[in-house]
């Protein structure tokens, strides 16, 4: 169970976040405050795994409070505007709510916040919602992508950097590593396949020996000897004719 305390000074955002924790079944609310002041001494008399925290508040800002938590608890930022995204996640948040939000959005947050990873809980798997979507930087500073899950063709890790593909031609350049980029997406809808490359299992087109073809896609992708194996077992129950 991880343990929560929101921080807003609108009861009404902090309503909203109470009905999804409880509608959560791995989170639990131990409490809530309007008056970020309190936080650190909440923080020091409770377990207090994550906190909800608005960014605009009176006094101090989720910023200030997340520079002088030093790292004691993970922090999702809640907040009605868009420009402190980036700033936000400099400070290592684990993601960045825009309100409204809607349920399946949080339910997404609080679930990369169940990463046994973090806090060494067991996986729990919520219904897949194939609307996801994750925002990345680019390499214009300040600037910001969404990228929808379902819009990915392939991604190509180059260095410290990866390319994404999307079904509309579009290629999208971010500062991530392959890795990182590969625990974000839905593990039934993406696959490694190459220690450079990831592919939608879906717009696969053909495989030919160690190449993939895609959809829309002239050139084969590296089907890497490392991958072979665990590529296929995904595979198996698809394939059909042949000797057995």
């Amino acid at each position: 169970m991880i343990t929560c305390l929101i921080v807003d000074d609108e009861q009404g955002a902090i309503n909203i976040l109470k009905e999804y924790i409880e509608r959560t079944p791995f989170l639990k609310l131990i409490e809530t405050t309007t008056n970020p002041m309190e936080v650190l001494q909440l923080v020091n008399n409770h377990q207090i795994d994550l906190i909800f925290m608005d960014i605009q508040m009176p006094h101090l800002t989720g910023i200030d409070l997340i520079k002088m938590l030093g790292g004691k608890c993970k922090v999702i930022f809640t907040t009605a505007y868009s420009e402190f995204a980036i700033e936000g996640f400099e400070y290592e948040a684990l993601d960045y709510l825009l309100k409204p939000i809607p349920f399946q959005r949080f339910l997404t947050a609080a679930q990369k916040a169940l990463n046994k990873d973090i806090f060494n809980m067991p996986d729990w798997q919520p219904e897949e919602n194939e609307d996801d979507y994750i925002f990345v930087k680019t390499e214009n500073k300040g600037k910001m992508v969404k990228v929808n899950f379902k819009d990915i063709t392939y991604v190509e890790g180059l260095k410290n950097y990866v390319s994404i593909y999307t079904s509309d031609g579009e290629r999208v350049v971010t500062l991530l590593n392959i890795k990182d980029l590969k625990a974000r997406l839905p593990e039934k809808k993406f696959m490694r396949v190459h220690r450079s490359y990831i592919v939608a299992l879906d717009q696969i087109k053909a495989v030919d020996g160690n190449q993939i073809l895609l959809y829309n896609m002239k050139a084969y992708l590296p089907l890497g000897d490392t991958y072979r194996q665990p590529f296929f077992e995904v595979l198996k129950e698809k394939i059909m004719g042949g000797k057995k």
